[in-house]
Parts: C-alpha cells; sequence; structure tokens
C-alpha cells in the first residue's frame, strides 16, 4: 500500500469519517465498518480530504480538462479539489448540476465552466453507479467526454442481493459500462492493511475480514 493510501485511511479513522463497528449498508447488508464523506465537514479536513483527491488524480496519469461534481457531495468535492489543484499548480475547471432544473437566469441543470474536453466525475463512494450513469449522460450530451470517475473509498464489495451477487463490484461494473477508469483514494484492502498494522483497531480485524470473504472481489 503506498504512503498516499496508508495516510489517507489513518486520516479518515482519525477524523471519525471511517468507524468500525456494526452497521447496516444501503444494500442492507451488516457492515463491519462505515465510510461517511459527510462527515468531512469542517475548513481543514476538506482541505486534506480535497488534497489527497488532487494527487491522487495526478498520480493516476489521467489526461483531463476539468472537473465534474454530480449532486450533492460531488458540488463540494469537486470545487475543493479543484482549489487543491491549482494549489498544485494545474488550474482546471469545474462544473456540477442541480437537481432540480433552474428556470431564471442561466437556468437549465448545470452550474460552473462549459463541459468541455475530457471530464474526470468527482463523487465520495459508488453504490448502485446509479450517480455516474446520469453524469455520464449530462457529460456526453453537452458534447463532452467523461474521461475517469475519481472516489474516496471503494468498497471493493459485489452488487446485488445475498444468493443473487453480481460477479463484479459497482465500481467494477461503472469501469466497463462506460469503458472509463474509476480511480480511488482508498480501497478495502488498503483498509485491512492498516487494521493489520493498528493494534487499536485489531478487534475490528477478523470481522473485516469475514466480510470480504463474503461479499468481496479481489
Amino acid at each position: 500500500m503506498s504512503n498516499l493510501r496508508q495516510e489517507f485511511i489513518a486520516f479518515s479513522v482519525q477524523a471519525g469519517v471511517l468507524k468500525f463497528g456494526e452497521f447496516t449498508t444501503k444494500a442492507g447488508r451488516q457492515s463491519p465498518y462505515f465510510f461517511n464523506a459527510g462527515l468531512f465537514h469542517d475548513g481543514a479536513t476538506l482541505a486534506r480530504l480535497a488534497d489527497f483527491y488532487a494527487q491522487t488524480l495526478l498520480d493516476s496519469g489521467v489526461e483531463f480538462d476539468m472537473l465534474f461534481g454530480p449532486a450533492y457531495k460531488g458540488i463540494t468535492l469537486a470545487s475543493a479539489t479543484s482549489m487543491a489543484l491549482a494549489g498544485k499548480g494545474r488550474n482546471t475547471s469545474f462544473a456540477y448540476n442541480r437537481k432540480e432544473a433552474k428556470d431564471h437566469g442561466e437556468g437549465g441543470t448545470l452550474v460552473g465552466a462549459k463541459l468541455t474536453g475530457k471530464v474526470v466525475i468527482i463523487d465520495d463512494v459508488i453504490s448502485a453507479g446509479t450517480s455516474v450513469r446520469e453524469s455520464v449522460e449530462m457529460i456526453r450530451n453537452a458534447g463532452a467526454e467523461p474521461c475517469a470517475v475519481l472516489i474516496a473509498l471503494d468498497r471493493m464489495e459485489r452488487g446485488g442481493k445475498d444468493g443473487q451477487m453480481s460477479a463484479l463490484s459497482a465500481v467494477q461494473e461503472v469501469s466497463k459500462n462506460y469503458g472509463i477508469p474509476v480511480i480511488s483514494i482508498g480501497n478495502l484492502s488498503d483498509l485491512f492493511t492498516y487494521l493489520s498494522a493498528d493494534p487499536s483497531l485489531a478487534q475490528y480485524k477478523d470481522a473485516v475480514a469475514a466480510y470480504r470473504s463474503q461479499y468481496g472481489v479481489e
């Protein structure tokens, strides 16, 4: 695991964004951990998070022209990442969408820079892929090209209901369906490695291992 990925998992735990215990996921599964990017809600933690996004994107080698943040969490993430990229010498425009169309002023559902060129979609996680699908459609309808999806954490778990699970994770399905890479700052493997190295969290290691064995993908 790279130092950046290690640092991101540690940062998420320290910020209380990544928690361990017993949680029910959106899919109805009992998960031993929970990641809530909505808890990055002060200036210092958001700035640090944006730096992780920006550096991960630059390190990926993906060619891009601008960022797009799907409402609602993606709005903050895209704008903050744009600022972090500027701080690293890469001034990058961004845009986002409204949930409801505006019928006055500039109108429509898109706000910010005109969608053009190669566009990176930025969000916190991918659950069902609905947000990505809508974003891809908006970007393509504007004549631009979605070139990658950038997320904070890849849970690396198979979609579908128990007994009818997909062979692929939501992230893998998005990459396959749209032919674009999904880049994550950290993933479940990074999280497990972190647990193995931190004695104070050792009590959760077996539960995470069991969860990964039941639902995980390589």
